[in-house]
């Protein structure tokens, strides 16, 4: 009688058990399914390379580009391109124009005996992507310092794409760049 108390005993047990365990891979999941996704892809850089290149026009670079991805998009320098004067290494920015200038392109920089038909004005506009420190010194309100830090600027973000960026050089505010304005040029 007692084999028999125990094995129905034991046959109970068995059956409560897989009953639990029945109920426990049948139940649903609990909380919520995790959804993997993939990263944003970094949009491509649009860039417009014009003046010294083999083939000037607008460009799609991947992100992170610099100047030289640009102007070998374009077909590389044309033999009369000034490449001295851009900072090959520059970092690209979407919507960028890149201009690269000729060898041959009038530079006269300004000095004190400096003639024309508006008295005050220079003969030659100074290209603020080209001048060296000295030549920018000559531009009225713009000292060494201020001229290093054009250049440095220029060298760090590449060239100037308007006028207008030139407001991003630490120093120079918007009176300062309307009095330039008229004296300065990118090409």
């Amino acid at each position: 009688m007692l084999k028999r108390g125990a094995m129905l005993l034991a046959g109970i047990l068995i059956g409560l058990l897989s009953a639990a365990l029945l109920t426990i891979m049948s139940s649903r999941p609990r909380g919520h399914a995790v959804e993997l996704s993939l990263p944003p892809t970094p949009e491509p850089l649009w860039v417009h390379v014009t003046g010294a290149v083999s083939q000037p026009g607008v460009y799609q670079l991947p992100p992170g580009s610099i100047l030289q991805q640009a102007i070998e998009a374009a077909g590389g320098p044309s033999s009369d391109a000034e490449m001295s004067t851009l900072n090959l290494a520059s970092q690209l920015r979407d919507g960028q124009q890149v201009y690269v200038p000729k060898l041959d392109e009038p530079f006269v920089p300004l000095t004190s005996g400096s003639t024309s038909a508006n008295p005050g004005l220079p003969d030659q506009l100074v290209n603020i992507n080209t001048a060296s420190a000295s030549e920018l010194d000559l531009l009225p309100g713009i000292g060494p310092s201020l001229a290093q830090k054009i250049i440095e600027h220029r060298e760090t973000y590449g060239p100037f794409t308007s006028i207008d960026d030139l407001i991003n050089v630490s120093g120079i505010g918007p009176a300062k760049l309307e009095d330039l304005r008229h004296l300065i040029t990118i090409r």
